[in-house]
């Protein structure tokens, strides 16, 4: 029996030493094929970045192409290097397992291509990338998360449909690029987009269809104003949390604002000067408002009634007027109390309360209520009454309001009187202008002080058709107004009703029995554009014209004035010369010569010789004759050698003449100079 075992247990290990040969084979097949799959992959960490696990540190190196990288790369730091398109290799295709790729403060051109479609979160912003093309996007499906802040794009580099493929996509940034408009076909998916410091002026109503998934809007930076916002382009964003208009011109907060999720609302640093009623209405859920850097100096009464979550309220730089008007706002801060952070409500005014914090107010607001109760007035105390809790909007802002008072209306157009440019009633006189083809002056003037006056206007439709009421409240201390954007071509119907106010320090009409008899009504119509434009063209023509006659008959009088002056002055000239030689030759004494006897003998005169360098001659005149003998007809000079200080003379010869018959050497002898140095002309 034991050969028997022993041989049975010598085929088994046989069997077994076959079986691991045969798995060892298998074993190096599969490593080459890895290898061979791999290719030039390196599967170590490049040595020009630094490697932890599955995050690559390549930033800051001064690359210009993107190294070979391990295969378990997950998250590439490749910012503030020199990587261009080129230096992007196809091998980055294969890396299926990155998932983030930073690629900021590059030199990137275009729009990267070969990144590995597994990338979720991609970085590309202080780069120069100009378009946005859609088939590079198409090759990153699962991406989420895309930067683009400070390149170049423009509304028009943005391919059509370029997000189309990109159906997880929830975060955009294009902030500080040329967008002029709302990029087109943003993926439903969205959930923050931010397009501040851009060119953005208009918003229609389609800007935003189909975001509701969008939770955070920042618009900072861009030159968007009321007028060109269309009247329900945030209302279809249900979802919105967060908000951002800052940077802007507005004048009002835009209508119709989401209100059911808004927590975040930031207002400032634009030209608000009035704040509707109504327009913050069932924010129930919003903590912070930001109104600072603007030009408010008062707030309507209930303004805050559904703000119960408030937590910030941020309303420094303001111009606020402390006065009764914000009564409701201190006592709304103090029935809050510490659940509520304000910053920057200090008074403007009155000086009684200049920079005095409004909830520090409390005797000045104990004066508004004894006000109220008594019904008396003082305007120089901080407890007068105010005409209303809210500023008149700008000129030429318009904010529609449908007219819902059934003691205020507008005279039926169905009637057979007509109404002219100016209206006279009970106690106002209304008179309207129109000025352009989409402004109307209007003034008034009342009889008896008022404390504001309501202004309304409404354009007539075709078949006097009437369209919606808009209004607004004017000071009590003006009397004109200027209506602006008006349509050009039409007719408007102008109202205006004084206000006064009761004691409980509401605004209301004059005598509301009676209140159609206080209302005063005109009609004016706009000019068409063309010929408001003509006009303008031929008042610019004329004023242009002005100076180019000016400057013409300037140029005439110059000339002419030239002219005469030349003439004039060649006239003087040979006049004055022919006097000067008559005078020469006819006059009988030397001194009345006008010509200098040097200049007429052709010589300078110099009386200070400092140095002579060289013989030379100088000509004098002869003494002048005796008073009463006639003067000769020519004249005589005595001709001087003149000779240098260094010795040197004009004869250098050794004989030496003299003449006794003239006088003494003169002290030249020793320089060699002859003694008859006087020769007469």
């Amino acid at each position: 029996m034991a050969p028997v075992c022993m041989a049975k247990l010598g085929a088994r290990l046989f069997v077994l030493f076959l079986c691991l040969t045969i798995h060892a084979g298998m074993l190096q097949f599969a490593a080459a094929s890895i290898q061979g799959y791999f290719g030039d992959i390196d599967m170590t960490c490049p040595s020009v970045c630094r490697c932890d696990e599955d995050f690559i540190y390549c930033n800051d190196r001064g690359l210009s192409s993107i190294p070979s990288l391990p295969p378990s790369a997950s998250v590439l730091y490749l910012q503030n290097n020199h990587i261009n398109n080129p230096g992007l290799p196809t091998s980055l295709e294969r890396h299926l397992s990155v998932r983030v790729v930073y690629l900021y403060d590059n030199e990137l051109d275009e729009f990267p291509m070969h990144l590995p479609p597994s990338v979720r979160e991609l970085h590309l912003q202080d780069n120069n990338i100009r378009t946005i093309p859609r088939t590079t996007l198409a090759r990153m499906p699962l991406l989420e998360k895309l930067h683009l802040d400070d390149n170049s794009i423009s509304t028009v580099s943005i391919e059509d449909q370029a997000f189309a493929d990109n159906p997880r996509l929830r975060l955009l940034f294009l902030s500080r690029n040329h967008l002029s408009s709302i990029p087109s076909g943003l993926p439903a998916s969205l959930e923050e987009l931010r397009l501040d410091d851009n060119r953005i002026s208009t918003i229609p109503t389609h800007a935003f269809r189909g975001l509701n998934s969008l939770r955070c809007l920042v618009l900072d930076g861009n030159l968007l104003a009321n007028q060109r916002i269309a009247d329900d382009t945030f209302s279809r964003l249900s979802n919105l949390t967060e908000l951002s208009l800052v940077r802007n011109s507005l004048q009002t907060p835009p209508v119709n604002l989401p209100s059911a999720h808004l927590q975040r609302l930031s207002l400032q640093d634009n030209a608000l000067t009035h704040m509707p009623r109504g327009s913050l209405d069932g924010m129930h859920r919003l903590q912070r408002l930001d109104l600072s850097g603007n030009n408010l100096t008062t707030l309507p009464r209930g303004l805050f009634k559904d703000l119960d979550s408030l937590g910030q309220l941020l309303v420094r730089g303001n111009p606020w007027h402390c006065g009764c008007n914000l009564r409701w706002l201190y006592d709304w801060l103090r029935a809050r109390g510490n659940t509520i952070t304000v910053r920057g409500l200090t008074c403007h005014g009155p000086d009684r309360v200049r920079d005095l914090a409004l909830i520090d107010l409390g005797s000045e607001m104990e004066e508004c209520e004894v006000v109220r109760l008594t019904g008396t007035k003082d305007k120089g105390a901080v407890g007068g009454v105010e005409s209303s809790t809210t500023n008149a909007p700008p000129q030429g802002s318009l904010f529609t309001l449908r007219s819902k008072r059934p003691g205020f209306g507008f005279p039926d157009s169905g009637l057979d009187y007509t109404l002219s440019s100016s209206g006279v009633g009970k106690s106002l006189a209304l008179n309207v202008k129109p000025l352009s083809h989409n402004s109307i002056r209007v003034t008034w003037s009342a009889a008896q002080p008022s404390s504001s006056f309501r202004l309304s206007w409404l354009r007539q439709g075709t078949g006097n058709a009437m369209e919606s009421i808009t209004e607004t409240l004017v000071r009590g201390d003006r009397q004109e107004y200027l209506l602006t954007s008006l349509q050009p071509r039409s007719s408007y119907i102008i109202c205006m009703v004084p206000l006064a106010v009761s004691s409980e320090s509401k605004s209301t009409v004059s005598g509301d029995a009676d209140s159609d008899e206080a209302l005063v009504c005109a009609k004016a119509e706009t000019s068409d554009l063309s010929s408001s434009e003509e006009e303008v063209d031929e008042d610019s023509r004329q004023i242009t014209s002005l100076p180019l006659a000016g400057i013409i008959g300037g140029a005439t009088a110059t000339v002419s004035l030239a002219l005469i002056f030349g003439v004039f002055c060649w006239y003087g000239h040979r006049t004055g010369h022919l006097c000067s030689r008559d005078h020469y030759t006819r006059s009988s004494s030397r001194k009345s010569k006008t010509y200098d006897d040097y200049i007429e003998s052709g010589t300078k005169k110099d009386n200070t010789i400092l140095e002579i360098r060289g013989p030379g001659f100088q000509m004098t005149p002869m003494p002048a004759c005796p008073p009463m003998q006639p003067k000769p007809l020519r004249e005589d000079y005595i001709i001087h050698t003149i000779f240098p200080s260094n010795g040197t003379g004009l004869y250098k010869g050794s004989n030496h003449v003299s003449n006794a018959g003239h006088g003494t050497n003169r002290g030249y002898r020793e320089g060699g100079i002859p003694d008859i140095d006087y020769c007469y002309t």
